[in-house]
């Protein structure tokens, strides 16, 4: 039973969700079952292949399990600065040899993957990009369900609350990959996550997850005794042999050219971070048309990591990636554990 303040983990250690594939049956099973608890990205799955993956989680651990949906906002994107983006994108596809992808909007399966945690039941489910509303949080919750969603900002913090939410996840700014912030034409908050803390606990009781740079024991010990309930690592699993993350990332995360991290649109049109390479640097600007960019760039995405091309490559990563450590999940996890 996973208690609603958090305090029947064992480890104050959540494994945040990374979708497109390094969040694995077996890296969230082991994030379990080493006292912590593990989440499955529901993000960019069919409903049937997440259903498929909560299963073949469940037969790996007899622990809580999470799972994370994506809240993907209503479809806003400007043609005319698709259309400018696509034509830039023309001589990275060239140098690849593919088709961009079309750029079009999807709401991530919703309902579909709705459904499936009514029906899986997992112990938590938490939500990204958005806040759902309240009367599927209350269903949620009267299914047993714990619920939580991810906020940025006080403002954020406050919706998610006064819809019902039971847990926040706060991301701060240091966070690797997608910013979670509500409305994607929004530059992300530079607030370090102990302010960012500090200010949404004066404003709930809620039990608030705290995330972004966090990778090694020290941190996570500052951030629990800032008032977080747990802490949220996800850069740090990257390396784990459970993880499913591509070769390509893997060396390029161990790769000394790699000196900093920064937020782009680039690759997807929403914030995230990632290692600065070549692609970020000649992409600058581009549209907050999300999920749009992201199925046009897919294409050229998939390739570079096939020919392990890193300067062209989405390379999520924190801003305390340098900590990382190689080995299993669950010596990383006791490696964080205060």
């Amino acid at each position: 039973m996973l208690a609603s303040d958090l305090s029947s983990l064992r480890r104050p250690i959540i494994g945040a969700p990374m979708a497109g594939g390094p969040s694995t049956p077996e890296l969230v099973a082991a994030v379990t079952n080493a006292g912590g608890l593990g989440f499955l990205a529901g993000g960019y799955k069919s409903p049937d292949h997440l259903a498929q993956q909560i299963s073949a989680t469940r037969t790996l651990t007899g622990g809580p399990v999470g799972v994370n949906l994506f809240v993907v906002s209503a479809d806003d994107a400007d043609g005319k600065e698709l259309e400018a983006y696509r034509q830039e994108l023309q001589v990275e596809a060239d140098r690849h040899g593919v088709e961009l992808g079309r750029p079009r909007w999807d709401d991530d399966a919703w309902e579909g993957k709705l459904d499936v945690v009514r029906a899986a039941k997992p112990e938590m489910v938490s939500f990204t990009f958005g806040c759902p509303a309240a009367a599927i949080l209350r269903d949620l919750d009267e299914l047993g369900i714990l619920t939580a969603v991810t906020v940025t900002d006080a403002a954020e913090a406050r919706t998610a609350a006064g819809n019902g939410a039971q847990v926040l996840v706060v991301q701060g700014p240091g966070a690797g990959g997608h910013r979670a912030t509500f409305d994607p034409a929004a530059e992300p908050g530079t607030h370090p996550l102990t302010e960012l803390l500090a200010t949404i606990r004066t404003m709930t009781d809620l039990p608030l997850i705290a995330g972004g740079g966090i990778s090694t024991r020290h941190l996570a010990t500052e951030i629990l005794g800032a008032g977080a309930a747990a802490v949220h690592v996800g850069t740090a699993l990257l390396l784990a042999d459970e993880a499913g993350t591509t070769p390509a990332h893997r060396s390029a995360l161990r790769d000394p050219q790699f000196t900093e991290t920064s937020v782009t649109r680039a690759f997807t049109g929403r914030p995230a971070r990632s290692l600065r390479n070549r692609f970020m640097d000649d992409h600058p600007t581009t549209a907050h048309a999300y999920p749009h960019i992201h199925h046009m760039t897919s294409p050229l995405r998939a390739a570079a990591a096939v020919r392990n091309d890193v300067q062209a490559l989405h390379l999520w990563a924190g801003t305390g990636y340098r900590h990382i450590r190689q080995g299993s999940a669950a010596d990383i996890v006791a490696a964080l554990t205060p």
